[in-house]
Formats: C-alpha cells, sequence, structure tokens
C-alpha cells in the first residue's frame, strides 16, 4: 500500500513590525539603538516524509542591527503576538559580533520577553550585527494552512539593561 502525502503548504508570515526599547534605559537620542533589517520573511512548508511528518524550513535573510551602550552591560529579548497561532517557529542568533546568543527561542504567542543575545559587554558606542534563522516546523496533527490559514507573527526585539 502507498501512502500519499496530503497536500501541506503552511504559511508563516513573519511581520517584524516593530521594536523596543527600554523608555527607561534610554533616552530619545538613543530612540534608534536597535533595528531589524531584512523585510519580513515568509516561510512556507510544503514538503514531507513519506511516513514522516512536514519537512521543518528555515529562513536567514534577516538581521538586527543593535547598538553598545556605554557603560551598561544590556541584553535583546525577543517576544511574539499571534493570534490563533497554530504551527510552530523558533529564533536563534547566528554570527553575533557582540554579547552571547541563547539556543533557539520558540516563539509563542502572548509569550514573555525571552532573551535572545545576554552579556552584550559596554563600551564606547559601536554598532554590532547578528543574523536571525527562523525554522518553521509543524506535524500533519496540527493541519495545514490552507484549511486554518497562516501564521502572521508580529516579533519583538527589545534592547534592554541587563
Amino acid at each position: 500500500m502507498t501512502r500519499v502525502l496530503p497536500y501541506c503548504a503552511l504559511w508563516f508570515k513573519l511581520l517584524l513590525l516593530g521594536f523596543a526599547i527600554n523608555a527607561l534605559l534610554c533616552s530619545a537620542a538613543m530612540a534608534q539603538e536597535i533595528r531589524v533589517q531584512g523585510g519580513n520573511p515568509i516561510l512556507t512548508i510544503t514538503a514531507g516524509v513519506p511516513g514522516g511528518q512536514p519537512i521543518a524550513v528555515t529562513n536567514s535573510t534577516t538581521s538586527i542591527r543593535y547598538r553598545r551602550q556605554t557603560g551598561l552591560t544590556t541584553k535583546i529579548t525577543v517576544q511574539t503576538v499571534c493570534p490563533g497561532q497554530k504551527f510552530n517557529l523558533q529564533v536563534v542568533a547566528i554570527n553575533v559580533t557582540a554579547g552571547t546568543p541563547a539556543p533557539a527561542v520558540t516563539l509563542t504567542t502572548g509569550m514573555l520577553a525571552t532573551n535572545l543575545i545576554t552579556n552584550i559587554p559596554p563600551r564606547p558606542p559601536t554598532n554590532e550585527s547578528c543574523t536571525l534563522v527562523y525554522t518553521a516546523s509543524s506535524t500533519f496533527a496540527q493541519g495545514n494552512s490552507v484549511e486554518l490559514g497562516d501564521d502572521v507573527h508580529t516579533v519583538v526585539y527589545t534592547l534592554i539593561a541587563q
């Protein structure tokens, strides 16, 4: 008997719409200390393993530029809002030029801000960066976006004192 995999098109539209700076630590002059670059990636899962699960996909076209603060050890946190989230999404920072990257963070709607990069050392202000790698995954039991709709994430990155 041959098992036919159902069509599985799972769309993950990651809308990196904003960033936040902790207002208690940063003055108006420092309002551009963190910036997401690279646009809004779309991750689509379209393949699966016969007798197995859909194959996860990754996207690494987005990056963060951030500025070290004089006199403050800082960190970058991440959180997401995705009303009606149905599928799985993770992010990890790679090629980090200052600070210590955390292991992959699972993005779940309503989550508390979670550390993405810690121990960014205080220095004279310099521009730093990292690449963001998103991984979208699902199971056949979760369904597919043709039937359930797409997951649309608004991901927020925050630069704050550690």
